[in-house]
């Protein structure tokens, strides 16, 4: 089963994964949904996000790398 845009956690993590180099307070968010879509393990409907499940995203990834 693929991630979803409510997987904030999940979806932190595998960013965490493929971007390693990246600080996550730093990304905008046009940038932040295009890394979500090119997750292989992604598997949602583009249009369902916005900018509350981007911040959540956001603010998972920047707990994950505490």
């Amino acid at each position: 089963m693929g991630l979803k845009w409510v997987d904030s956690l999940d979806i932190a993590i595998e960013l965490d994964e493929v971007h390693p180099d990246v600080d996550p307070r730093s990304i905008n968010f046009v940038d932040l949904r295009n890394w979500v879509l090119a997750l292989d393990k992604f598997d949602d409907d583009p249009e369902h996000s916005g900018e509350k499940i981007l911040e959540a995203i956001q603010a998972a990834w920047i707990e994950e790398r505490e």
